[in-house]
């Protein structure tokens, strides 16, 4: 890319997005971290370095994500990292609703708040890339989670709007896709084999794909792979 782009990560303040964060500094982007706590998020950019940025988000609060999207002009690249595991282990017969509630507030509406704030300028300037952190056990192919099912239901929710918004910015310079990471080793999933730096590699990416790159695919080690 000839200009320095503006890459925005949700949820960066630690684990995956953290890692996004620093691998697409290293790729000489202006990263901007957000996370819900302002502290934790101006920590988290100084650990990967002076020139990056940090702003509060909180995905699930719109007076937070307009105030975000009102004073941080120029995002050419979103990365919607922010989610949540709350019902690891209940069953679809049972699972308290309110779980499910919670859980596609965060996965699905708040990655859709952000996108609707951010999407539009980069369209309007002709160049953009979006990028949803997303999972295999939202796959049809691969088979939904039932020991997750609220987890599993927003993966497939969020590879479904990546198709929509694929769809709807197709031909304009912007780009959305969905990652499947893998079992990522974090603070959700501890005990999986995959570092977050690893996994980094395949978000970045996605998010700094060339202008004839795809787009509204869903991407496994930089390769398209089934919904």
């Amino acid at each position: 890319m000839a200009d320095q782009r503006t890459a925005l990560i949700t949820g960066a303040n630690r684990g995956l997005g953290h890692a996004v964060a620093a691998e697409l500094a290293r790729r000489g982007l202006r990263v901007i971290v957000t996370a819900r706590d302002p502290a934790s998020a101006g920590r988290a950019a100084a650990e990967i370095g002076p020139d990056v940025r940090s702003h509060q988000l909180d995905v699930t609060d719109p007076a937070s994500v307009r105030r975000a999207a009102g004073e941080l002009a120029g995002v050419d690249v979103l990365v919607c990292n922010a989610g949540v595991l709350l019902d690891g282990g209940h069953d679809p017969l049972t699972v308290p609703l309110d779980l499910v509630e919670r859980t596609l507030a965060v996965n699905l509406l708040g990655g859709w708040r952000v996108a609707q704030s951010f999407l539009p300028g980069m369209v309007a300037r002709g160049w953009g890339r979006v990028v949803f952190v997303s999972s295999a056990t939202g796959s049809f192919h691969v088979g939904l989670w039932t020991g997750a099912p609220a987890y599993s239901l927003s993966k497939t929710a969020v590879n479904g709007l990546t198709s929509l918004l694929a769809a709807r910015t197709r031909g304009t310079g912007v780009l959305v896709n969905a990652v499947n990471p893998g079992r990522v080793r974090t603070r959700m999933v501890p005990t999986a084999d995959r570092a977050a730096e690893d996994a980094a590699v395949d978000v970045a990416d996605a998010a700094t794909l060339p202008d004839d790159g795809p787009t509204g695919t869903f991407l496994r080690g930089g390769q398209p792979v089934p919904w």
